[in-house]
């Protein structure tokens, strides 16, 4: 274990946490008794106070409780955008003892089925612009419950903002018997029973995607999600008066833990947007003095690139950091110039919910994935003899941490592989390789696994394949991530066509295609027609052949 990085530790921080023995919802329950009257959400002008929130969680909890039979340990599915519901029913559904399985809004039908099947859910709590695409699953497995939320409920009578059309949609009907609206189930005024559940209990699935582009879901406990939730606390200085811009989608880890669980903890206030838009986005920095900003980078970039910037007053952030793609040098350095504030990077997982590394405030390097969080033992390990390596010395990143997740849900041969043994340790293989340096600050270098990531998003390309092999065109597809300015990475799909399709079919049919077959961070920007792809002596495709020439072509120009 490398302890090099300790030396440039954040002044006046512990280098070890004890991590409390309550449940997530604790937080929540805690922060309303300490701050009742405190605004805990802000919705396009709408504020919603700790108490309203808490008691708001507990009625939903006790109709999943008493009308849908939702009891410890059962999955509940979570399938909406960033809105006060989701955080209602996040917090709602732990309250019932129950396990949070978030599900990317984006996702398709077929793609939802699977999520659904294999985490086992019986009930779901939605959006009402989703349930088209969650209907088909209704009855066909375990999922018999859907509570259906309309976001325009949580809005004020008249709002100055202007409102992604999915937000100022009023309730619609639905004529299903399996379904009920929100607004019903919180007027039958349940409450819920006894908490039975503690530090060790499962509390949220988050899904990943495997090698083989099959998802799998990460088994975190209350235990694993608390150890990143109070070391950011600390971290980043989140105190009770701190107002965190939230415009991460809340599926996601980083999200969930930055833009939600973290102020919940700290009583503080969770400004939040259901669609990113720069405009708003600096507006409500301006009007709610937004301290904390956790993001993507094209988030940042797009942000600085808006004309009317200079219009708003936004000297009220004090941290801006994130992950998912390293930020760009200049566009760091410009951030900088306009707010005084250096951009800090981070780096994990699903597996790790959110960090293990993060760089320190006062000593931030860009592009980089930081030093090893509280308690985190992170080493780099030879790919092949996974003998451990020194600085400079690039091979995979393992990590051991108590946010490191048990294991993946009902994948026993995938555990065996996720996990190896060092010194007695257990530590998790993250499939990325990297490096740190002689101040032991981590860098990624590559990727182990053959994962694209666009814009913050896990694309596998062999699941987009997959898809593209249903083409009935497509004789064979190759799928490759290729160097954006905007999304960091985007999505190119190498295709052969079947001899009758030549001269008929155009890269843009395929294109046009594809976005009606998968979540739309997923389908290919960019299709190349070839005669052929590179194959192996066994006859596999060489998909880093293709890799390595697009990155070489992208030099070039």
């Amino acid at each position: 274990m490398t302890e090099r990085h300790f030396q440039f530790w954040p002044k006046r921080l512990p280098t070890t946490l004890t991590i409390p023995e309550t449940t997530i919802y604790d937080n929540l329950e805690v922060s309303a008794r300490r701050y009742p009257q405190k605004t805990a959400i802000y919705y396009y002008g709408n504020t919603i106070s700790y108490r309203k929130l808490c008691d708001e969680v507990n009625v939903l909890a006790g109709y999943l409780q008493a009308e849908l039979g939702v009891g410890k340990g059962d999955r509940v599915v979570l399938y909406m955008q960033n809105s006060p519901q989701f955080i209602i029913a996040f917090y709602a559904i732990l309250r019932a003892n129950a396990v949070v399985v978030p599900i990317n809004p984006m996702n398709t039908t077929d793609e939802l089925s699977f999520y659904v099947g294999d985490c086992g859910a019986k009930a779901a709590v939605i959006g009402q612009e989703l349930y088209e695409r969650i209907a088909p699953v209704l009855h066909k497995g375990v999922l018999k419950h859907l509570i259906v939320a309309t976001y325009s409920d949580y809005l004020p009578g008249t709002t100055e903002y202007e409102l992604p059309e999915v937000v100022a949609a009023p309730r619609r009907g639905i004529n299903n018997s399996t379904v009920v609206f929100w607004n019903e189930a919180l007027d039958r005024g349940h409450q819920p029973g006894p908490v039975e559940v503690v530090a060790d209990d499962l509390a949220v699935i988050p899904y990943t995607s495997g090698t083989t582009g099959k998802p799998k879901g990460c088994i975190h406990t209350h235990r694993t999600v608390q150890a990143n939730v109070v070391g950011s606390c600390v971290w980043n200085q989140t105190t009770p008066e701190a107002v965190t811009l939230s415009t991460l989608p809340l599926f996601h880890v980083t999200g969930l833990q930055h833009g939600m669980n973290v102020p919940i903890y700290t009583g503080s206030t969770i400004v939040l947007l259901t669609r990113w838009n720069r405009d708003i986005a600096a507006k409500l920095i301006e009007r709610t003095k937004c301290t904390h900003w956790t993001n993507i980078a094209t988030m940042v970039v797009d942000f600085l690139a808006n004309p009317h910037l200079s219009k708003y007053r936004i000297d009220s952030l004090r941290f801006i950091g994130g992950g998912g793609a390293p930020l760009p040098e200049a566009v760091g350095e410009k951030l900088y110039q306009l707010t005084g504030i250096r951009y800090v990077e981070g780096y994990g997982l699903s597996e790790t919910i959110a960090q293990t590394h993060l760089n320190p405030p006062d000593r931030p390097k860009l592009q980089c994935a930081g030093v090893p969080f509280f308690d985190v033992d992170a080493r780099v390990v030879d790919l092949e003899t996974l003998r451990e390596l020194g600085p400079g010395e690039e091979g995979e990143i393992v990590v051991r941490g108590p946010q490191v997740f048990k294991g993946y849900w009902n994948r026993p041969e995938e555990n065996s592989k996720a996990f190896i043994e060092i010194d007695g340790k257990r530590f998790f293989r993250t499939g990325d390789i990297g490096k740190y340096d002689e101040e032991g600050y981590f860098f990624i270098v590559d990727r182990v696994k053959r994962m694209i990531n666009a814009a913050g998003f896990k694309v596998w390309p062999t699941e987009v394949e997959s898809i593209l092999y249903k083409h009935p065109a497509v004789e064979q597809a190759c799928v490759i991530g290729v160097p954006d300015d905007r999304r960091g990475e985007t999505v190119k799909a190498f295709i052969v066509l079947k001899e009758q399709a030549v001269g008929t079919v155009t890269e843009q049919d395929i294109i046009d295609w594809s976005k009606g077959q998968m979540a739309v961070y997923k389908y290919p920007r960019i299709v190349e027609f070839v005669r052929s792809l590179p194959m192996s002596g066994s006859g596999k495709i060489l998909w880093r052949v293709l890799q390595e020439k697009e990155l070489k072509k992208q030099k070039q120009v």
